[in-house]
């Protein structure tokens, strides 16, 4: 329907405060009272997309996590105009709260240019949407099960009543009460709930990346799920924009972790639109911390 998808109206919709400061507040909160990486890294592209023209397009961003996100209190943006140039811009952010930054990015923007050198990845074969259950109705099915222990029903409600704004149909969903070590691969059909439409394809660049944070760093735990998780967060995370894409239409999120070790891991993403187009590549590392003993059972 046309009903406007939240990410647009709320979640990425902030607050002039200065021609260059910004007030951004919170709309969902993970389960471990810390901000949502997504939505930091949503919001200051966000910003820094208000300070170029029309016309330039973002085909970048890198970002740091320096410090833990507060959710009792709204974010500010601060952005300096680094450098405004003939065919690339680059704008530079600062999120701060209490008066310290809890995360820096810098974006580089481009007016459209033409070039004979092309080439991509192939997507890989997967069932179309329509075929996969959703996150909520996995977790349905799962609650059908009159044997399920107590613990688990909990976990799995609370899941349920967490506010996403997010389409989630995993191709391969995990037996998520297994401990047995899996590839370190994820396949997920992903978009944002609601109606964003034809718009600037800045507006569709900000969301993809609110959504790109996402169960991405759990990737690099599927070899290693006999460990309990103490401490997991972003360090940093990195994207680039290929192509425009509707970011209220299903594509296909290929998550992967080609390396961890040193208590951190590296994934890598492709965001892939349901005509074989690779639209977005993203990185992302991060800090894993687990019990050093290795769970018995789940059971």
């Amino acid at each position: 329907g046309d009903l406007r998808s939240v990410l647009n109206t709320s979640v990425l919709n902030l607050e002039r405060l200065e021609v260059d400061l910004f007030r951004g507040r919170h709309h969902w909160v993970p389960a471990t009272q810390r901000l949502f990486g997504g939505q930091i890294v949503g919001q200051a592209l966000v910003a820094a997309a208000r300070a170029v023209s029309r016309d330039e397009q973002v085909h970048s961003l890198h970002c740091y996590f320096v410090r833990t996100g507060d959710p009792k209190v709204p974010v500010l943006y601060e952005v300096e105009r680094t450098r405004t140039g003939k065919s690339f811009s680059v704008r530079s952010v600062k999120a701060i709260q209490h008066g310290k930054p809890i995360f820096t990015c810098q974006a580089s923007f481009q007016l459209s240019q033409g070039s004979p050198v092309q080439h991509q990845f192939t997507m890989p074969a997967v069932p179309p949407p329509e075929e996969l259950l959703t996150q909520e109705e996995l977790i349905q099915k799962f609650l059908q099960n009159p044997n399920l222990a107590e613990r688990y029903r909990k976990h799995l409600n609370k899941i349920q009543a967490e506010d996403v704004p997010i389409d989630i149909k995993p191709v391969n969903p995990p037996d998520i009460f297994g401990s047995e070590p899996q590839e370190p691969k994820q396949l997920f059909w992903v978009r944002a709930r609601g109606y964003i439409g034809e718009t600037d394809m800045k507006v569709h660049c900000c969301v993809a990346a609110y959504i790109s944070d996402y169960a991405f760093l759990g990737t690099a735990l599927l070899p290693h799920r006999q460990y309990h998780i103490k401490f997991m967060v972003s360090l940093d995370h990195s994207m680039w924009f290929h192509t425009p894409f509707r970011a209220d239409h299903w594509m296909l999120y290929e998550c992967e972790s080609p390396w961890a070790g040193g208590c951190r891991g590296l994934v890598q993403g492709r965001l892939w639109r349901r005509d074989g187009v690779l639209a977005v590549t993203c990185a992302q590392e991060g800090v894993i911390r687990v019990d050093q003993t290795p769970n018995q059972s789940k059971l």
